[in-house]
């Protein structure tokens, strides 16, 4: 009985283990069990991704057309209730017999309900633009009328005799308008001496004179003195632009904030550090401007602003999208646009980019440049103006002489390289510490160079018997002494010509930055004119310093050019700062004194 037990004993056992090893929930190997589940459920989601990832990615045009449309359905719901609201508050406000005066149209226009207005309409046309008028009508008026017309122009220009007579009919009627528009305030042509003499100079100083192609030159400056008539003479333009740098201002405050969030209050609002309060606003910009660079959107504008100035000035397409770029962008950031196509420009394009970057100034400064008192609204209009006449006088300074290897057909834009518009912004932010560290460390250096230097000078007036304070040798004096004659043909009073020349010679023999500390507690002494005409003159990044920034720049782009960059860069510096003198000029021949406003 007891081997019969111990037999069924056995058997159950074996039983057991047999079923044990057949049932996955009932071996040892339960984690087994888990695990292809686990494996299932992971393989389920992975198809669901999978596939979710597939039809974005095969409707993702419709799907970008979808979210473009619903956000500008969004957008117009909110203009819609904005202007029911305005409309509203209107009647409110003619019940109240509260009359609208200029300022309160043009505060409405750049600052409230007219700003959303033109903001939604540009908005509109940019939909309208993409969908319908360059599929149905841009392309067939650029076949039809505008390409035939500018062929036909094209033909009759390269006649001598019409080309003639056409370009001076146009110097004739603008030198009618200036004489006629100053006709109470003779003063005002002064300029024009000082416009002339600095055109001679450029044909004196030409590399090969007898090669210079007057197109360029001629509707260069024509540019010029229409972007003048807009942005400077005429209201409507004066109030847009003027508009344009308070939201310029408004737009670099938010950095400033975010700057005092960081170094604290004491040191930002309080006292005014330029180190962490106007250099710092350079880390938001570098930061906003990479995220249009990652949607294409500056790629775009510069893009549309070269081809202008491409068709208008017949400039080559690399010389005339770099000078759009460097309305926006720094000397060096601009080249980058096109980088692949930097290998193949001749003499004559290296010097023009250079010029074009010594001639204005990138957006990222400009809050410094707020920092000391000057207006926006005229750091703007000077880098737009700044942006033809570079093109002219580099073609008068440097004309082209060889074959022109890149065509309007044959580049486009460098696209951005970002992952995503996160890595584009960050990256942004901290590229722009090298810029910060750049403008400190110079700053530092060149003006403590100039202490130096007026030191020795100092020392040398001292031991000629001149001991006062407001007798000792300086930079600054010296200079002011040169250039008091060429400030004096730009239009300035000639019993503030000297202060003018001084803030002239630091713009160009250390930089700009010190020229506009010098010129903010110097401007009191300056009457509106002239401190107008000194915020043109010296805004550009023509100095010492940025000749071996552009050196760098252009030779770590292209190596294999870095002699052709060190050739032209020296002219290139001379013809960028007397661009600036140029723009100087022009304004001050078209502001009258009854629109000085500073």
């Amino acid at each position: 009985m007891e081997n019969n037990n111990e037999g069924n004993n056995q058997q159950t056992k074996q039983d057991e283990a047999y079923n044990l090893q057949d049932d996955p929930l009932n071996n040892g190997d339960i984690n087994s069990a888990k695990k292809e589940s686990s494996f299932f459920l992971s393989k389920a989601l992975q198809r669901s991704q999978d596939s979710i990832g597939s039809f974005f990615e095969d409707n993702s045009k419709p799907l970008g057309i979808f979210l473009r449309v619903t956000i500008f359905l969004m957008f117009t719901s909110h203009f819609i209730w904005a202007t029911y609201y305005f409309i509203d508050q209107t009647d409110e406000t003619i019940n109240n017999t509260i009359l609208l005066n200029d300022e309160t149209i043009n505060n409405t226009m750049c600052h409230g309900y007219g700003f959303l207005m033109l903001l939604y309409m540009v908005i509109t046309y940019g939909f309208t633009y993409v969908w319908c008028l360059k599929p149905y009508v841009i392309k067939p008026i650029g076949k039809y009328i505008w390409d035939p017309a500018k062929t036909f122009l094209g033909n009759v220009f390269k006649q001598s005799v019409p080309n003639i007579v056409g370009h001076l009919l146009i110097l004739a009627a603008a030198l009618t308008y200036l004489i006629v528009d100053a006709r109470d305030e003779w003063n005002r042509l002064i300029p024009l001496i000082g416009f002339t003499t600095f055109i001679i100079i450029g044909f004196l100083c030409s590399k090969y004179p007898g090669n210079i192609i007057w197109r360029p030159v001629i509707w260069g400056f024509i540019s010029q003195f229409v972007f003048g008539l807009l942005t400077v003479r005429w209201k409507v333009g004066r109030d847009v632009f003027r508009c344009a740098g308070d939201k310029v201002t408004t737009f670099l405050g938010y950095a400033v904030n975010g700057s005092a969030f960081v170094y604290g209050d004491i040191l930002v609002h309080q006292y005014q550090v330029f180190a962490f309060q106007a250099v710092s606003t350079i880390y938001f910009l570098n930061f906003f401007i990479n995220v249009l660079y990652y949607y294409g959107i500056m790629q775009k504008i510069v893009g549309v602003l070269g081809s202008f100035l491409h068709s208008i000035l017949g400039t080559s397409i690399c010389e005339s999208v770099n000078s759009a770029g460097n309305i926006f962008l720094g000397q060096s950031e601009a080249p980058l646009l096109l980088k692949p196509y930097l290998k193949n420009l001749t003499h004559s394009e290296f010097h023009t980019i250079c010029a074009s970057g010594f001639a204005t100034v990138s957006g990222t400064v400009l809050a410094a440049y707020i920092s000391y008192g000057a207006k926006a609204e005229h750091l703007i209009t000077a880098t737009v103006m700044a942006a033809p006449t570079a093109l002219a006088y580099s073609k008068l300074m440097y004309p082209e002489t060889e074959e022109i290897k890149n065509t309007k057909k044959s580049i486009s834009l460098v696209e951005s390289d970002f992952k995503s518009v996160l890595d584009a912004a960050s990256k942004g932010a901290s590229e722009a510490t090298m810029i910060v560290f750049n403008i400190i460390a110079n700053l530092i250096a060149f003006i403590a160079f100039i202490y130096f230097v007026n030191g020795i000078l100092g020392w040398m007036g001292q031991l000629c018997g001149y001991m006062n304070e407001d007798e000792l040798w300086s930079v600054e004096e010296i200079m002011g002494y040169i250039l008091t004659p060429i400030a004096y043909i730009m239009g300035v009073p000639w019993d503030e010509c000297r202060i003018v020349g001084r803030l002239i010679g630091v713009k160009m023999m250390v930089n700009e930055f010190a020229a506009f500390a010098q010129f903010s507690s110097l401007k009191e002494l300056l009457s509106a004119r002239t401190q107008v005409i000194t915020t043109y003159a010296i805004v550009g990044f023509g100095n010492p310093g940025s000749i071996g920034l552009m050196v760098s720049a252009l030779s770590t782009l292209v190596p294999e050019k870095s002699h052709f960059v060190t050739a032209v860069v020296f002219r290139a510096y001379i013809c960028g700062t007397i661009v600036c003198l140029l723009t100087a000029s022009m304004a001050a021949l078209l502001i009258p004194e009854d629109l000085l406003d500073i």
